[in-house]
């Protein structure tokens, strides 16, 4: 059996403001979470996690998403066109490494859990939980959360 690293949580609090102060912030709070190097890198990876986390969820649970969202994350989110179906989590990990040049699936993972589990101190446990009710059973891991899903 092989272990998984994954991205290590922050417990910090990422403020949404209206002027869009919340976009610098997210990004650090990603960079920390993700141990990236640069700023650059990290907004790089947020902005294609977003963008490809904007293409499966659907309804009200994006509306808010977007709402609770900086406004350039924001942006990201309903920029995108769903998808006319779920990805597994499996497969929206390698679809994230298709968008990414040089990445590779254990990177993939590293980034969408990175963006992902920075998210929650931002939109709030409750949105969360909708949201990942609304996606396929793997997804909760990606945003740092225990998977109590039964296996099939």
């Amino acid at each position: 059996m092989s272990t998984t690293t994954v991205p290590r949580v922050t417990t910090g609090r990422v403020p949404h403001t209206d002027d869009d102060n919340g976009w610098p912030q997210l990004i650090d709070a990603v960079r920390e979470t993700g141990l990236y190097p640069t700023r650059t890198k990290a907004e790089q990876v947020t902005r294609t996690v977003l963008a490809a986390l904007g293409t499966h969820v659907t309804g009200d649970e994006r509306v808010d998403l977007a709402r609770a969202l900086p406004e350039e994350a924001a942006r990201l989110i309903a920029a995108q066109i769903p998808a006319t179906h779920r990805l597994t989590a499996v497969q929206f990990v390698d679809s994230v490494a298709s968008r990414s040049p040089g990445a590779t699936p254990a990177t993939a993972r590293w980034d969408v859990s990175s963006v992902l589990s920075a998210l929650p101190p931002l939109i709030g446990d409750d949105l969360v939980t909708r949201i990942l009710a609304q996606l396929p059973a793997g997804y909760a891991l990606l945003f740092g959360r225990a998977d109590l899903t039964p296996a099939p």
